[in-house]
């Protein structure tokens, strides 16, 4: 049967507790196209999350929904993808939710290759607890545990998890929706650990302590910085460090899914070989 855009929402819960202008509003929305686009029945999809600001997503979504401990997203959903590996197991976490107390599940899921769906909204900030410095934080800017600027080198998320093993590794950016709603068709059609950061802006906790306070004045900073692969390959060593590429950055489709070479060898054992 067809589904509509609300067949994935939770109308009763509405509206949400997000700052107006979110870009966390434009993730979720891309993410319910693209399960419009792909048909893919609400019973046969599991959404989990950590904590956090873009962790609440789930909580909007009429679907089956797992909103867990903070940075252990990917341990539930493992056990999920385990247990039920016919499903679309999909996690929506920040930055900080996934790569600092959830850093250690994110490089072993990713070396795993397990069939799930990890996307990350990156706003450079913890949102929810107060605006401290994540671990995407940019070298320089202020936080309210860095009020001088930040002096920790941030992660770039993509190359941590291409290094880490990942088979579909890809970014895009609130900016460009469509865009958006592209790359995640090809992530979630992806047999494998599919990875897609989302370049997000928070103007509450970051925007306002780095004169960038109006969503839409943030999300501009944000599409300028953003280029295409091709377009940021070709740019100067100083000035790939004021961008970004986006698009799918790495594809690989020859590595084995591990739940099913686990399947394989429990079908081995009950045969007894």
């Amino acid at each position: 049967m067809p589904f509509d855009y609300m067949t994935y929402l939770r109308e009763e819960k509405l509206p949400h507790m997000w700052c107006p202008g979110c870009g966390i509003g434009i993730v979720v929305k891309a993410m319910i196209h693209t399960f419009t686009d792909l048909e893919w029945d609400p019973s046969d999809i599991a959404i989990i999350s950590g904590i956090g600001c873009t962790s609440r997503a789930p909580g909007y979504m009429d679907m089956n929904t797992l909103h867990t401990t903070h940075g252990r997203a990917l341990s539930f959903a493992t056990g999920i993808k385990m247990h039920r590996h016919d499903k679309h197991v999909v996690v929506i976490a920040g930055d900080g939710d996934m790569s600092a107390i959830g850093g250690n599940h994110l490089i072993h899921a990713a070396r795993r290759n397990i069939n799930i769906n990890v996307i990350v909204n990156n706003n450079n900030i913890y949102g929810m607890t107060g605006g401290q410095y994540s671990p995407t934080t940019p070298l320089g800017a202020k936080a309210a545990t860095a009020p001088y600027g930040n002096l920790e080198p941030s992660f770039d998320l993509v190359e941590l998890v291409k290094g880490a093993g990942a088979s579909f590794v890809a970014r895009g950016h609130v900016g460009n929706g469509r865009q958006l709603n592209t790359i995640l068709k090809k992530a979630f059609d992806h047999k494998g650990f599919s990875f897609v950061e989302v370049v997000s802006n928070c103007h509450t906790q970051f925007g306002r302590r780095n004169k960038m306070a109006d969503p839409m004045n943030m999300i501009s900073w944000i599409s300028d910085r953003a280029k295409p692969m091709k377009k940021f390959e070709a740019l100067s060593d100083e000035d790939k460090t004021r961008c970004f590429p986006v698009g799918v950055i790495h594809e690989d489709v020859s590595r084995p899914e591990y739940t099913e070479t686990y399947q394989e060898l429990i079908d081995s054992l009950n045969n007894g070989n």
